[in-house]
């Protein structure tokens, strides 16, 4: 017998208070120093749902994580149809850079929490839809490095290596100087200036 509209409507509403609760919390407290029983009474709700949605906190965590992913994968397809290589790769960054100016929690957990050991493992929380980013970042530029874009001697693996390591740091020291000295050291142009410097820097010149 098919579950009722009203029962699926509660599920839904108590997934996403859970989930845009543990975002706050954990975003405020930090993921070890918030409890299952902090998330379900911030979402009004039990933990027994929470461990029936998500398994537990990690796998609220990560579902978090897939929630931001998957609302930046909409947008994808508008990448991918355009022509240019160096068009389609600054787009990628500047999709996430506006993400995260438009989400500042899901920017302090992706930038803090994201590269946690899972609980009794040795692997570190690389979700679906991060991988499926990097995915896309390889295969362009996979195509840079066919169609002659990326300087010679350069490996795309370690070009993407630089670029994600670079705007992952910046981000970071520019959250970190926030927190202890009230302002940004680091704002959102001259990250973007950075990103512009590097890549000129494996690529090279286009025609004119």
């Amino acid at each position: 017998m098919p579950e009722a509209p009203s029962t699926r409507t509660a599920e839904r509403s108590s997934q996403e208070r859970l989930l845009a609760a543990a975002k706050r919390l954990f975003s405020a407290r930090g993921y070890e120093n918030t409890s299952t029983a902090m998330i379900a009474r911030e979402a009004l709700t039990s933990e027994s749902q929470l461990v029936k949605h998500f398994g537990g906190k990690e796998g609220l965590l990560e579902a978090i994580f897939d929630d931001g992913w998957n609302r930046l994968a909409a947008q994808f397809p508008a990448i991918d149809s355009m022509a240019d290589n160096r068009q389609k790769l600054t787009s990628m960054m500047e999709l996430i850079l506006r993400a995260f100016e438009a989400d500042p929690l899901l920017k302090e957990l992706m930038l803090f929490e994201s590269r946690r050991l899972r609980k009794a493992s040795s692997d570190v929380m690389l979700t679906r839809g991060y991988r499926g980013f990097l995915q896309r970042i390889d295969a362009i530029l996979a195509d840079m490095e066919k169609q002659g874009e990326l300087k010679r001697g350069l490996s795309p693996v370690a070009v993407r290596s630089a670029i994600i390591g670079m705007i992952e740091g910046l981000l970071r020291e520019q959250l970190l100087y926030e927190r202890h000295q009230g302002t940004e050291a680091l704002d959102a142009e001259m990250v973007r200036k950075m990103f512009g410097l590097v890549f000129v820097a494996f690529t090279r010149p286009g025609p004119s």
